[in-house]
């Protein structure tokens, strides 16, 4: 494994780029290599996981390099973080930079703490603590501290799961079923799918797999009015159409004309004709109240901390922060108040969150059900086992890295009451 000085120098101001953190990581990156078009494919590489290497290790950087200098902490993550050596890395130093090398590899690790082990900020360790032991918590953050896997969702309006499976081994992309979601496969390594034509016909989509399970929570049925409320780019949207086999109708919000535009393309891939994107201006917008107590079943996944997905987005760790999250919570409570508004009775409301968080999660649905007598909770493990899903769930849906293999996710289910108050 070798690096060249100009590899170096641009992964120096990568890091300074994305350190910046005015943005998410991604999309920092993706507009440093845009401004960088003449980039090979190797140099590309070598970045953007160097990049992510020293974000998944933030803490533990810091404790290595005081004050953050680029290019030293550039030569912390090539040789503390991704075993190169030193004769890799004598010809890219200059000045005292060897030697403060040698002193960086010769020294003791840092005094080791739960945060620092865990790769989790302070405030994120005590809200954690109020759920899980410290041992749990390091498990947890270790599990956050790996790359997330490739996970893909077959599009049953096109395949059956065998059918992509076979497909993808004979693009020489090997996968496998994954343990819980009955249309998803798990790939290895790092295909290009795009350049796939099982992914440009549409026959699968990306999606991690508790973002799968979600969609099996809420189980639309055909023929059936569905809200999917928060619908970002779409990917539990395009689940939620497929499991309708293309029949009723199923709203798309959000109140981000980009992120509804990014679903266009995936819309049309999937070969769905039951889906209508609509931009609200908010919760509050005109056209949500006009379907005040008409529809079957809403999923509200939630604005959130998003700290569940920091195997994806380790820079969210940097970017959220304990008054953030107060923020969050407010917000969160007034969608579910307005998306709660649209059940019929007899209606499933699932609201969820990408989040670990108690405040985001158990606490908001623990107090949605104390303000609402007229929503039942519903038990997220036994509609799991409604969809002949082997996953072992109480109340709520609770998917933890450390333990499901899947990003962190939270879901809580309600059932809206006939008028009578009974179930409906």
């Amino acid at each position: 494994m070798a690096i060249s000085q100009a590899q170096f120098d641009v992964l120096v101001q990568a890091l300074i780029q994305v350190g910046s953190l005015n943005a998410p990581a991604d999309v920092l990156l993706k507009q440093f290599f845009r401004d960088r078009k003449a980039l090979g494919p190797r140099d590309r590489s070598i970045v953007s996981d160097s990049v992510y290497f020293a974000l998944r290790r933030s803490r533990w950087l810091e404790a290595l390099v005081p004050g953050g200098e680029p290019r030293r902490l550039a030569f912390a993550t090539l040789a503390m973080l991704r075993g190169f050596s030193m004769r890799d890395l004598e010809p890219l130093c200059r000045g005292t930079e060897l030697e403060w090398l040698r002193a960086l590899k010769a020294q003791p690790a840092p005094e080791s703490t739960l945060g620092l082990q865990a790769e989790l900020p302070d405030w994120v360790i005590d809200a954690l603590r109020a759920q899980f032991a410290d041992d749990e918590i390091l498990a947890l953050g270790r599990a956050l501290q790996q790359a997330a896997p490739l996970d893909l969702r077959v599009n049953t309006l096109k395949a059956r799961p065998e059918e992509a499976q076979a497909q993808l081994a004979a693009a020489e992309v090997p996968v496998v079923s994954m343990p819980y979601a009955p249309h998803g496969l798990r790939a290895r390594g790092k295909p290009s799918l795009q350049a796939l034509q099982v992914f440009r016909d549409g026959l699968i989509e990306v999606q991690d797999e508790g973002s799968q399970l979600l969609g099996h929570v809420l189980a639309p049925r055909r023929g059936e009015m569905v809200v999917d409320f928060c619908a970002g780019a779409g990917g539990k949207t395009l689940l939620l159409g497929a499991l309708m086999q293309n029949e009723g109708r199923l709203y798309a919000f959000d109140v981000s004309e980009k992120r509804l535009a990014n679903l266009k393309p995936r819309l049309k891939r999937s070969g769905l004709s039951n889906v209508n994107p609509v931009l609200i201006s908010s919760e509050r917008d005109q056209r949500v109240k006009r379907l005040a107590g008409k529809v079957d079943r809403v999923l509200v996944d939630a604005p959130c901390s998003g700290l569940g997905t920091l195997r994806r987005n380790p820079d969210l760790k940097q970017r959220q922060s304990a008054a953030g999250v107060l923020e969050l919570v407010q917000k969160q409570a007034s969608i579910l108040e307005a998306a709660a508004t649209l059940l019929k009775p007899g209606g499933l409301l699932v609201y969820a969150t990408c989040s670990l968080l108690q405040a985001e999660n158990e606490a908001r649905a623990d107090a949605f059900t104390a303000a609402h007598p007229e929503f039942a909770p519903e038990d997220c493990g036994a509609l799991l086992r409604q969809a002949r899903i082997p996953l072992d769930m109480g109340p709520y849906l609770r998917l933890l890295p450390h333990v499901h293999g899947t990003d962190g996710f939270f879901a809580a289910a309600w059932r809206r009451r006939g008028k009578d108050g009974a179930p409906a």
